[in-house]
This record gives C-alpha cells, sequence and structure tokens, in this order.
C-alpha cells in the first residue's frame, strides 16, 4: 500500500499515530462496510477502487452513478454497467502535486448533481479514497453548500476519517470556493486561478531551466476597495496591486541594527522584516518578460527611473 509522502505525514500529525498504525488503519477500511462511506446526509458515497468488486454492496446502497478518479490502474469490466449507460465518469489524475484536478469540478459537480436530482446515489473513487476522490466530493459539497473548502473536507472527515487531499489539492479547493460563482461561469477568467496555474508552470520550467509560458497578466491599475498597492517611488505610478504579491518570508532573520530593533526582535515583531516584493506578472511588464529572460531589472513604466528599478529572477 502506498500513500502521497504528505498525505502520510499529515495523517501521522492528525492522529498522533506512527505510519505503520496510520496505513493499518486505512487498511481497516476495505474490511469495514466494503471501504466505502456515505457523506453526512448526502447520496453521495466515497471510498477507494476496491469498492467497485463489492457488487453486493453498490447495490445495497442503491449506487447508479459511479466517478472513478484515477489514472490508468482501472479495469474496465467492473464499470461496464455504468459506463454502456453513461452513469460513469473517469478523471485521469495521478494523485500528485502538479495535477490540475480543479478543471474537472464544473464537470464532475454536474455529474454528481444531475445523478442526486433523478434519484440515484453516486460513488466516488481513487485508489485509495483519500485525495483524489475527497477533493472531487469536496469541490462538490462547496457547490452544494456554499461553504469554505476546509469546511467542506470536515464534514468527509466526520464520515471517512482517512480523508486527505494532497497541498495542490488543498489549493484548488481554496481557490474555488473563494471564487466560486466566477468558477461556474468560467474558471479561466478568475484571476486567483490564473496565477495558480503560472506559479505551477514556474516550477515545471525551472525543471527545464527556461523561461515560463505567461498566459495571464494581473492589473495595475488600482480600484476603490485595493487594500495595498506598491507604487514607485519617483512618480508614484502604480507597479502592483497587493493580489499579485506572493506570500514569502525572509531567508533569516533581520539584523538588530540598534537597540530598539533588538527589542522589537526579542517580542518578534520584526521576525519577517523582509525589504522585498515578490510579485505574479503584471500588464507593464509584459514587454519585457516576452523576451524570455529569466532575470534582470524592470524599469518603471512611466518616470523609466533609474534610481528605482524592479528586480526580477525567474528562479532564485
Amino acid at each position: 500500500m502506498t500513500l502521497n509522502p504528505a498525505n502520510l505525514k499529515f495523517l501521522e500529525l492528525k492522529t498522533a499515530a506512527s505510519a505503520g498504525d496510520v496505513l493499518e488503519k486505512i487498511r481497516s477500511f476495505r474490511e469495514k462496510n466494503g471501504g466505502m462511506d456515505r457523506i453526512a446526509d448526502t447520496r453521495l458515497y466515497i471510498s477507494g477502487m476496491f469498492m467497485l468488486r463489492r457488487t453486493d454492496l453498490l447495490e445495497a446502497a442503491n449506487i447508479t452513478h459511479i466517478v472513478s478518479v484515477l489514472r490508468g490502474r482501472l479495469d474496465k469490466t467492473l464499470v461496464e454497467q455504468y459506463a454502456t449507460t453513461g452513469k460513469h465518469l473517469h478523471i485521469e489524475v495521478d494523485d500528485d502535486d502538479d495535477e490540475n484536478l480543479i478543471e474537472y469540478f464544473q464537470t464532475s459537480n454536474a455529474f454528481i448533481d444531475k445523478a442526486i436530482q433523478e434519484g440515484g446515489s453516486v460513488l466516488v473513487h481513487c485508489a485509495m479514497g483519500i485525495s483524489r476522490s475527497a477533493t472531487i466530493c469536496s469541490a462538490y459539497l462547496i457547490y452544494k453548500k456554499r461553504i469554505p473548502a476546509e469546511t467542506a473536507i470536515e464534514i468527509l472527515r466526520t464520515s471517512r476519517p482517512i480523508v486527505c487531499p494532497n497541498l495542490a489539492f488543498r489549493k484548488q479547493l481554496d481557490i474555488y470556493s473563494e471564487n466560486l460563482d466566477e468558477a461556474m461561469r468560467n474558471l479561466d477568467d478568475v484571476p486567483a486561478y490564473q496565477r495558480y496555474l503560472y506559479r505551477r508552470e514556474v516550477e515545471i520550467s525551472r525543471l527545464a531551466h527556461k523561461a515560463p509560458t505567461i498566459n495571464h497578466y494581473g492589473e495595475d491599475e488600482a480600484k476603490e476597495g485595493s487594500d495595498m498597492v506598491l507604487k514607485c517611488r519617483k512618480c508614484r505610478r502604480t507597479l502592483a496591486l497587493s493580489k499579485s504579491f506572493v506570500d514569502h518570508c525572509a531567508a533569516s532573520p533581520p539584523v538588530a541594527s540598534s537597540s530598539r530593533d533588538r527589542i522589537l526582535n526579542a517580542v518578534g515583531i520584526n521576525k519577517t522584516n523582509c525589504q522585498h516584493h515578490f510579485l505574479d506578472p503584471v500588464v507593464w511588464m509584459k514587454p519585457e518578460l516576452e523576451k524570455g529572460e529569466m532575470e534582470g531589472k524592470l524599469e518603471c513604466p512611466k518616470c523609466s527611473s533609474k534610481t528605482h528599478r524592479v528586480g526580477i529572477t525567474v528562479f532564485s
């Protein structure tokens, strides 16, 4: 039995159990009710792929539709009776941090909702019923109940304590829940999703040591209600809005240059006193970034200030 290392570590911390005990607990789910769990008061069920062989339990639970969330390994004969009647949805993804599962949420939500509205029950499964299937079920709860991602995951855990979407899937669930109306209309128009795709592209490009492809640029014009903006020190032209800021921590604690600084450090006020701002690409950077340079300086687009430039480093 294998499990995403990050998920295994999370479950160890969550349950205060050893890795061996966590895996043993997961094995026990295979024996209890065939490993299938009903989510709260819905007609939505979650399990690992071994449940497909328990046709007696599927019939007892009135499972009319199946959503398979895994790549390869699926024995098509086990879902043939569902597939031939259009009652099987197969989403082919791995349980990896570089997988994009959010792009399937609208499809899976529509499939599940239609089945339930018609009086059926839906089983969502992946390999073990821990990460991928939990993400799809959480997305449906977010869509149906309009709740935050963490609340949806906690609802799942009341029925199946071992659910644990990987960190990338958790981020995608956050994006979906925080931008639900826009995502339902057109996911590609959600700025947070485009920023997520860009950061994912950066990680992939880093491995190949090439500049990432940029398909989305954030706004650089302040609008009413913007909570924070970054401006050129010379001409005060807005360079970026706060939603383009990338969260980060200082590489090392700031050096205390005075007795006041030492006091602030001692009480923890200066813990992240970093003097740099990290940004996702914004509109005014486009001409330079399209050149494919991986590092350099960008001048203010208004005053071309030689004394105040924005440093760009794609790979830090």
